[in-house]
């Protein structure tokens, strides 16, 4: 019968590559990434996204999941492999922080955006003609890592507008799922208030996102944005008529 067999190359100047038979105990992997990093700086493994069994093993002996590189060679085929890797300065995995960031690593992570509701005394909302697509939007942006949405909407406003507007309460959740090539994501849009319908006067625009920006009338939302788009726009307008708090809808419903 074969043995389980765990294997340790070094594959760069401090960078160390290990690889494990399929029914190799964890300990076994968790000791062996270890000794390894006792005269590595780095630990990493390359993992088959098929594979749930090498994926746990790596998890559990301490190795952090790092993204997916796509295209390598294997057998002479071009095949996608899962990183995963651990850095002689880790914080141990016995302290919280350390294991925090071995959780961290592999959870799900789901993108967020910031848009805000601004509309001008005659019920019209603010929509962007953007740069890089045919159809209008609200103006916003994408969260960026460990920014909060709120300050985030008002970040791209200034950005995007010129314009310092604070950004409300929040008025709906969106959850938009994956589409053309993006990934699912929430969509947190924030009241931005009632003003004159002069405020577009006072537009500075960020010329390579943004075309132009006007107040629209229900009927252009429809005309001018994507259908999950004017929904989520109606939802909001209809959300914020109620007096209610904020309101849920997965893509605009």
């Amino acid at each position: 019968m074969t043995q389980p067999t765990t294997s340790v190359t070094t594959v760069a100047e401090g960078v160390a590559r290990i690889s494990w038979s399929t029914d190799e105990p964890i300990d076994v992997v968790r000791h062996s990434v270890v000794a390894a990093l006792a005269d590595h700086a780095r630990v990493e493994a390359l993992i088959d996204p098929a594979d749930e069994g090498a994926q746990r093993t790596a998890t559990w002996s301490g190795l952090r999941r790092e993204g997916v590189m796509r295209g390598v060679t294997v057998g002479g085929s071009p095949v996608d492999r899962i990183v995963y890797a651990r850095l002689a300065t880790d914080t141990p995995l016995h302290e919280p922080e350390g294991f925090r960031a071995l959780l961290n690593s592999f959870l799900p992570r789901k993108r967020a955006i910031g848009q805000m509701l601004v509309r001008d005394q005659d019920g019209r909302v603010l929509l962007c003609n953007l740069t890089y697509k045919a159809d209008w939007d609200l103006p916003g942006g994408v969260v960026e890592v460990n920014e909060s949405p709120r300050e985030a909407v008002s970040r791209e406003i200034e950005e995007e507008l010129g314009l310092q507007i604070p950004a409300g309460n929040l008025v709906l959740t969106d959850w938009l799922p994956a589409w053309s090539g993006w990934d699912d994501a929430l969509c947190l849009v924030f009241d931005g208030g009632t003003h004159d319908a002069s405020l577009t006067d006072t537009i500075v625009r960020e010329t390579r996102e943004i075309r132009t920006a006007e107040f629209c009338t229900p009927e252009q939302v429809r005309e001018r944005c994507a259908d999950f788009t004017a929904r989520r726009v109606e939802s909001a307008l209809a959300n914020l008529a109620a007096g209610g708090g904020p309101a849920y809808t997965e893509s605009g419903r």
